[in-house]
């Protein structure tokens, strides 16, 4: 079984702009209502099985939390249930957002 990869947001933002992979981003409900990256999924223990069910095995996968800790963790659990194109986004969204507003100015 392949292994996650990690993604920078460079790569990261390249790839959704391009190729329109599934976002998930795996923190609070209440942090990922204030802010996600556009078009993310939030994932928690309440929604993960039906995820691993209904999503092919097939699609690239960028996996997001606070910092780029927890999301190894989770890209390590879709790996291990079958996706074979994972990413853990280096950062987070706290380094997304940061970034972001950054190139905008």
């Amino acid at each position: 079984m392949d292994s996650f990869k990690f993604i920078d947001f460079e790569q990261a933002s390249a790839k959704i702009n391009e190729e329109d992979p599934i976002v998930v981003d795996i923190r609070d409900k209440d942090s990922f209502d204030k802010g996600h990256i556009d078009g993310a999924l939030n994932l928690s223990n309440d929604n993960i099985d039906k995820f691993v069910l209904d999503t092919e095995k097939s699609m690239s996968i960028i996996v997001c939390c606070y910092h780029g800790n927890s999301s190894q963790r989770a890209a390590k659990f879709l790996t291990d249930n079958g996706f074979n194109d994972v990413y853990s986004l280096n950062g987070g969204y706290e380094h997304w957002k940061t970034t972001e507003n950054k190139q905008e100015i």
